[in-house]
């Protein structure tokens, strides 16, 4: 039985894990955190990707999870309202709509557990090296020691070790869409009823949403602002809290309460908006699937969908391939690559807001899943 190494433990990681099993092949997931990852944001499950959690025997679950929201408001730095919709949020598009919004914790728990006792898990553990060899490629683990697989999977975010250590530094691929975000939960003081609330700091460019989840017991706030490349540790949490409070503080509204929040939130999340362009997803026995090696941003609003099709997609063409898993990563980059080009350009369409439905619609299912 051929035994394939994943790095990372989220959508696009247990997607795959669960994908490979059914193809006969043992599979090892490694992950830094202790457990399934809990907080993020509220992502979307669109087109083709419904159909990969259709055929994974998840649809009812994940639309059962399915975010309630009845429309948005829209305020400006002061807390007045610009605007309001009952038809659309900007987090998800029209409400009367077939795509799926759901929290992201709320998918990988379910992920997580249709690989079942199938899929060795090791949490708490991360990879250091790497080194291919004819036969294998031997991977060092942090507090692991050395194993020897026959693939080694990157399905490690953005920030992929994996990728470092088998494509080179990070700085080389990724590309700064000119945002920062912060997202964390609270406590819902606001009294928001599965409505969302949003808001736009003309002077300075920040601004951000909140919108209430577990039937309206608690809040999840995202902050964000517009910046050149920031300097920052992507571990180290207490900085990002300090850089977000600096870039919002003066906002009006309640922001000054969310800043207060965020610094005793146990759960938080920093990044730049960066997509990631490689030449390749593969080389020799090591591969990319999702964030790793094709990270839209959050700014598309089509990262987990992409995860899943990839993870899907890569599954299959290993599957199908026997023992050429060159052939295979051969095939999955020319299934996927113009899905990933379209959904990518999602990001960049409208700088000032998001993309055209139009252009949703025509990106979502673009691919398929029958080779």
């Amino acid at each position: 039985m051929r035994n394939v190494l994943i790095s990372g433990a989220g959508v696009a990681g247990s997607a795959l894990a669960h994908w490979l099993r059914r193809h006969g092949f043992s599979v090892t997931v490694v992950e830094r955190a202790p457990g399934p990852r809990k907080g993020g944001q509220a992502v979307d499950v669109r087109g083709v990707a419904l159909d990969v959690v259709d055929r994974m025997g998840l649809g009812e679950r994940v639309r059962a999870a399915r975010t309630r929201m009845r429309g948005m408001s829209m305020l400006d730095g002061d807390g007045t309202e610009l605007f309001r919709s009952e038809e659309h949020v900007l987090s998800s598009g029209r409400l009367a709509g077939e795509d799926v919004e759901l929290l992201r914790e709320d998918l990988v728990a379910m992920l997580h557990d249709v690989t079942g006792d199938r899929v060795e898990h090791v949490f708490g553990d991360w990879i250091t090296a790497l080194r291919q060899q004819e036969h294998g490629v031997e991977v060092e683990l942090a507090h692991g020691g050395f194993r020897t697989v026959d693939l080694v999977i990157g399905a490690d975010g953005a920030h992929s070790a994996v990728r470092r250590l088998a494509f080179g530094p990070e700085k080389r691929f990724g590309t700064h869409l000119g945002q920062y975000l912060a997202i964390f939960p609270t406590a819902n003081f606001l009294d928001l009823d599965d409505w969302q609330v949003w808001f736009q700091d003309a002077a300075s460019g920040a601004g951000g949403a909140v919108y209430p989840v577990r039937d309206n017991t608690e809040l999840r706030v995202t902050l964000g602002f517009t910046s050149e490349p920031v300097a920052y540790d992507h571990r180290d949490t207490a900085q990002q809290k300090r850089i977000m409070a600096e870039r919002l503080a003066g906002v009006g509204w309640h922001v000054p309460t969310l800043l207060e929040r965020m610094a005793d939130a146990p759960d938080f999340y920093f990044d730049s908006m960066t997509q990631i362009h490689l030449d390749r997803w593969a080389t020799g026995r090591v591969a990319l699937v999702g964030d790793a090696g094709y990270c839209a941003s959050a700014l598309s609003g089509q990262g987990t969908s992409l995860a899943l099709v990839g993870a899907y997609v890569l599954a299959d063409e290993l599957g199908r391939a026997g023992d050429d898993h060159t052939a295979a990563f051969e095939a999955y980059e020319r299934r996927m690559r113009p899905f990933v080009a379209l959904n990518q350009a999602l990001a960049t369409e409208n700088p000032a807001g998001p993309p055209a439905e139009e252009s949703v619609e025509r990106a979502k299912r673009a691919i398929t899943l029958d080779a």
